[in-house]
């Protein structure tokens, strides 16, 4: 039987068992390597010498949670959820109920698209900035399986769509990774190629809004935590501000996420707005923090790497085009869904891309699809299943702010409501975008 399904049906199993992804990714190569023809240690060396193809992408998240949790120490997160709450609350009551679920629902959905492309500190704003307006949406009725769907908006449309922040990231790696399996791109294409599948999430969002969850919902009063007023000072405000812009700035000029995030994190340390004698353990555990995906990534390159040396990506191409019999639309559909399936399994849209191009690609060129189809088709099978999967950081993230008082379940409020209004929108837009491109 064919290596490439071997492996890959075995790392599937294997996550939906909830064996860490990166032992399952692991056991997946090794055993496609030995199916394919190779000894073990030629496994091992083929997966060993795949992981420094995402070594930079590894560092740049590891220092990007050292820079989120020093931001967080500034008082930055303390002065939004003041803010939120000067909003929306009158002499300690609520005012104009449907304004204020309005305007929570917009800060939240703004602060979570900020996150992955303006000030890049992915979900580490998550557990401070959810749980003191927990209390407020408890009085307002506000249904928290809205408020998981907006929070996963945020945390994957923008990286899909924009080319900054981690959507400098995905889009860089889903551009290397088109270019290894057989089609150079450029990366000034993939916003381009993205818009129609972005349209299909931000359709999701509207109907979670307007529709799905907009009626009230019932929550015990809980006390949870209480926001201190004035817990920061104006000068760590100001620096942490320009510790964002510097960051921004330098990354855009530079191209570069790991120069940027030094560079944040040195005006912080030279402001003095981070103590020295707390900086190690700040920094230390904002790269714990990031650690995971960074290790999921690098297992997924050597993933990737196994595939091909076994040469059976190819017979796997030829088999798929003759079984599909040069139906577009049908390829079309059967590839978003084992997108789909593999990216639920290991939880991250960043390491399905080295998964899926290596066969995706080929078998794109050989049925005839555009450069842009084929991006549009390998971009979104990528980004489906991010939100819906248990293991995903961008449902993980959510359910840590909003079961903060234990009454937000995690599948059924967070992954089951994201799965309906993001990833059917992303089959159905994703395949229009391309059949049309």
């Amino acid at each position: 039987m064919n290596a490439v399904i071997i492996a890959v049906i075995v790392m599937l199993v294997l996550s939906l068992l909830r064996v860490n992804v990166v032992l399952a990714l692991i056991a997946g190569a090794i055993i496609g390597g030995l199916t394919g023809g190779l000894t073990i240690n030629q496994t091992i060396e083929v997966f060993t010498n795949g992981l420094g193809g995402s070594a930079e992408v590894a560092l740049s998240y590891a220092l990007l949670g050292g820079f989120a949790v020093s931001l967080s120490r500034t008082g930055l997160p303390n002065l939004l959820v003041e803010w939120v709450l000067g909003l929306v609350r009158k002499d300690g009551e609520s005012s104009r109920k449907s304004y204020s679920k309005a305007l929570i629902v917009f800060s939240i959905l703004i602060i979570a698209c900020f996150s992955q492309n303006v000030i890049p500190i992915h979900i580490a704003f998550i557990p401070i900035l959810i749980p003191p307006l927990l209390t407020l949406m408890t009085e307002l009725k506000i249904d928290r399986r809205l408020i998981a769907s907006v929070l996963t908006f945020g945390l994957t449309a923008p990286y899909i769509l924009l080319p900054v922040g981690f959507g400098k990231i995905f889009q860089g790696i889903l551009a290397t990774n088109m270019e290894q399996s057989g089609l150079k791109v450029q990366m000034s294409d993939i916003p381009i190629a993205m818009i129609i599948p972005t349209v299909g999430m931000v359709v999701g969002l509207l109907i979670a809004i307007f529709f799905s969850y907009r009626k009230k919902r019932e929550y015990k009063e809980v006390e949870i935590v209480q926001v201190e007023k004035g817990v920061y000072s104006k000068v760590g405000i100001i620096f942490a501000l320009i510790s964002i812009i510097v960051a921004l700035a330098v990354q855009l000029i530079l191209e570069s996420m790991i120069i940027g995030a030094l560079a944040g994190i040195a005006i912080l340390y030279l402001s003095g707005s981070i103590k020295w004698k707390e900086a190690d353990d700040l920094l230390t555990n904002g790269m714990k923090m990031m650690a995971f995906i960074g290790f999921v990534m690098l297992a997924a390159f050597g993933f990737a790497d196994v595939l091909k040396e076994t040469g059976d990506v190819d017979s796997l191409v030829t088999q798929s085009a003759a079984l599909i019999g040069g139906s577009k639309a049908l390829a079309a559909l059967l590839m978003l869904l084992v997108g789909l399936l593999v990216t639920m399994g290991i939880g991250s849209s960043f390491s399905t891309i080295p998964i899926i191009a290596t066969i995706f690609v080929p078998l794109s060129l050989e049925l005839g699809f555009s450069p842009m189809a084929t991006i549009a088709l390998v971009g979104t099978a990528a980004a489906l299943g991010d939100a819906g999967s248990p293991a995903s950081d961008s449902t993980l993230g959510p359910t840590a702010g909003l079961n903060a008082d234990g009454q937000h379940n995690h599948i059924w409020d967070t992954c089951v409501p994201t799965f309906i209004h993001y990833n059917i929108p992303l089959i159905i837009f994703g395949w229009i975008a391309t059949m049309s491109l």
